[in-house]
């Protein structure tokens, strides 16, 4: 794996970016050997954040973000959420390659031994639901949302009559998610 680091209010040492890649090395055997690793540290006042984004040969990217009054202590973090991500993904490819050749090209392109990863990580869906699915703008996606108590909604813009998605970010500001098809 290929490692670039950028800081923002923060010089990179040498040194220090040689303990973060040691960190990382320790999940490197999850990831193709061509994978990329972009770290950006970034220090505001007593605040220190990670950002590891490892992109994979097919186009995929894994990403942890994590904000820690200590940098190694967020990197840490950062390596084991990666890592988790990781092999949740694995299996998840895995259980779909037994059912699509397509899907079972996608795990031989990323060169994993299926017999190393469990499915203790799967995905367990344990409730569906089906609903109307109500023409109105963003603003009132937003309200319906809010008087929800819901941090996202699905809706259908009356304005471009497709389906689109309102969201609560962290910072307490909306989003709009508008597929391309």
């Amino acid at each position: 794996m290929r490692y670039s680091f950028i800081g923002k209010n923060f010089d990179v040492t040498e040194n220090f970016s040689n303990k973060i890649t040691a960190k990382l090395n320790r999940i490197a055997k999850l990831f193709p050997a061509e994978s990329e690793a972009n770290i950006v540290l970034t220090e505001v006042k007593l605040d220190k954040k990670v950002d590891v984004t490892i992109s994979l040969p097919n186009k995929r990217i894994i990403k942890a973000e994590v904000i820690n009054s200590d940098f190694m202590a967020a990197v840490d973090e950062a390596v084991d959420i990666l890592e988790r991500q990781m092999v949740k993904y694995k299996n998840k490819l895995h259980d779909r390659a037994k059912k699509s050749p397509a899907f079972a090209d996608e795990l031989n392109a990323l060169a994993l031994d299926a017999d190393e990863y469990t499915d203790e990580d799967a995905v367990n869906i344990v409730k569906s639901k089906k609903f109307f699915v109500k023409p109105m703008d963003a603003e009132e996606a937003c309200m319906e949302m809010d008087m929800m108590g819901h941090n996202f909604f699905i809706f259908r813009n009356a304005e471009t009559d497709e389906i689109a998605i309102v969201y609560k970010r962290k910072d307490g500001a909306y989003g709009l998610i508008e597929p391309e098809i």
